[in-house]
Parts: structure tokens; sequence; C-alpha cells
């Protein structure tokens, strides 16, 4: 642990508001950056904002929970900020149940050509409700938020390599479902 990150987890420790505040000058864009990247075409401005602060809080109210024979302040920040945006992701993905249902959404999956009948619709649906969520949320980032690949393994925390093949077998298992 760096010098600078000893002195400011024991000033904030002693709930010395000059520490903090420092802190949040000096990281606030990285965070930004690292929940803006999870929450990309899903959240909000508001929703990034959120992430940000409330990983500055959490350091705020847990300082202790910092271990430096871990990894710099930096870093420890960074995957608070991520934490918080995946969470957020996962809220705004309970509130919005109403994508499943969204024609257009199944129709981008290219698994049914042309317009095709309510049932052969329920029965896909059915079948994306009983994926896992893995494989769910990654099916909903690509085609109802349209997040590239890239974008999907950083939010995740995969390589995009693991996020193509989850999108191949996913299909493949909705095309068997559908044939059934």
């Amino acid at each position: 642990m760096s010098l600078n990150d000893e002195r400011t987890i024991s000033a904030i420790k002693k709930k010395e508001e000059a520490a903090i505040n420092e802190v949040i000058e000096k990281y606030s864009k990285l965070l930004w950056s690292v929940s803006s990247a999870v929450l990309n075409n899903i959240g909000s401005v508001q929703d990034v904002e959120e992430c940000v602060a409330d990983t500055f809080i959490y350091l705020w109210e847990h300082p202790d929970k910092y271990d430096p024979q871990r990894g710099k302040l930096k870093t420890w920040l960074s995957i608070i900020a991520r934490t918080q945006a995946i969470n957020r992701c996962r809220e705004i993905a309970k509130k919005n149940t109403i994508p499943l249902e969204d024609v257009g959404f199944i129709g981008q999956l290219g698994i049914v050509d042309n317009i095709f009948k309510e049932e052969t619709r329920q029965a896909l649906l059915a079948a994306i409700k009983a994926l896992g969520e893995t494989d769910r949320e990654i099916l909903m980032r690509r085609y109802y938020y349209e997040q590239k690949p890239k974008e999907i393994a950083i939010a995740l925390d995969m390589s995009t390599k693991q996020v193509d093949n989850h999108l191949y077998q996913t299909k493949q298992k909705l095309r068997a479902a559908l044939s059934n």
C-alpha cells in the first residue's frame, strides 16, 4: 500500500472530511468510467452517478474493509463501483420484465423467420425464461439493449469469447426448444 493510501484510509477512519473529499476529487472520473461501462445502454446518467456516489459512501462507512495486502485503494474502489453498477443493472432488469414480451426483441434473435404465430412467440418466451440468469442477461444485453459482446464482457467480467460462446449456445437452445 502506498503511503498516500495508508494516510487516506487512516484519515477516513477518523472521519476527516478532507480525506474523503480528496478521494472523490482523485477518483471520480475513474469510477464514472467503470460504472458507465457496465451500465452502457442500460442505465441512465443518474444510475451512473448513484453508483459512483454509493462507492464513496461505502468507503466512508467501511474504510476498514479495504485490505492493503490485496491491492491499491484505486483498484478496490474500482471493484466496488463495478459491483454497484452490476447490482444496478440487475435492479433495472427486474423492473423491466416487459422487454421479454417485446416482439421486436424476439425478432432480433434471428431464430424464427418472418412473422410468427402467437403460440411460437409464447414458446420462445417460455424458453427464454427457462434460461439460466447469465444466459438470459447476456441475451438481453445483446439483443434488447444492443450492447456489443465486448461491452457485455467488460460488464460481466468475462472474455469476449465467453460471451460469444454463451450467445451461440443460448441461440442453439432456443432453436431446439422451438423445434420440439
